[in-house]
């Protein structure tokens, strides 16, 4: 099972996280968080620059990032929003494992025990 989690943000910083990452930092810090805990082939990490959408899933977010005034970096896992502005790791687990991604580590002690 290979989940995608989407980031969408821009080059500029939202005005209120301008002691935070960037997007782009935010979305290369979730592949390595997330790689680390699930294994680099259960999660695809894509960012999107919502000023220059490509797909019209892209737009559509973009739009709402705009018209609602979500904060960026915005992480989005199966259509829904985990993370504004300064995304957590624990919500972005939760959602994860909700989906039935186990981290790699209970995945072994599973092994170790059914073997």
């Amino acid at each position: 099972m290979s989940v995608e989690v989407k980031v969408y943000g821009t080059e500029q910083l939202c005005a209120s996280c301008v002691n935070l990452p960037s997007a782009k930092e935010t979305a290369e810090w979730l592949q390595a968080a997330l790689s680390r805990k699930y294994g680099a082939d259960s999660i695809c990490i894509a960012y999107s620059d919502f000023q220059q959408p490509q797909t019209e899933e892209d737009k559509s977010w973009a739009t709402r990032i705009i018209e609602e005034d979500l904060w960026y970096p915005l992480v989005v896992i199966s259509g829904e929003i985990v993370g504004e502005g300064n995304p957590k790791l624990k919500d972005i687990y939760a959602k994860l494992e909700d989906m039935g991604l186990q981290p790699v580590a209970a995945n072994t002690e599973l092994e170790k025990h059914t073997s």
